[in-house]
């Protein structure tokens, strides 16, 4: 993940604003809200200024996840060129959503909230969509995941850690 904002930094730090490429960063799969921070912090741009930027465009496509995605995995899979891809993403959140079933509303906040490797809102939206939870209930489990992960990576993209534990 971290070579990716690297490219993006490097690639768009000069051509679109700071704020705007953070924004953008975060509402990328992958990358969320965890990429936007580390980006934030690598074109200097405030903590409280990054905060909001990276929370909204990590939350912004949750929503259109939850209510579109399993819509267009059916979709995918019904094209040749694209039915690997939606084959692949289906198997990747079946097996993760055991992790998230058992208890549903704090298996899906940490699943998103703990900024791990393939875990993140878009994936936490997939495996809730799947699993058939109910939106409202998701969109707030997916809301507290992405400020616990915003939290987590601020202490670490900003080097917080550092101070609180000297």
């Amino acid at each position: 993940m971290e070579s990716i904002v690297y490219w993006f930094t490097e690639n768009f730090g000069g051509v679109i604003s700071r704020e705007a490429l953070v924004f953008i960063i975060s509402l990328l799969p992958i990358l969320e809200c965890r990429g936007g921070l580390l980006a934030a912090s690598l074109l200097k741009v405030p903590l409280t200024t990054a905060i909001p930027i990276c929370v909204a465009g990590n939350i912004i496509p949750i929503p259109f996840l939850l209510l579109f995605i399993k819509k267009i995995l059916i979709l995918m899979e019904k094209f040749k060129v694209t039915r690997p891809f939606a084959c692949w993403l289906r198997e990747r959140a079946e097996k993760r959503s055991g992790k998230v079933e058992a208890s549903e509303f704090w298996g899906l906040t940490l699943f998103v909230g703990i900024p791990l490797p393939g875990t993140g809102a878009w994936t936490g939206s997939l495996i809730a969509a799947l699993l058939e939870m109910d939106i409202k209930k998701a969109v707030i489990c997916e809301l507290v995941g992405v400020a616990l992960a915003t939290i987590i990576m601020s202490i670490v993209s900003y080097g917080l850690l550092g101070t609180i534990l000297s």
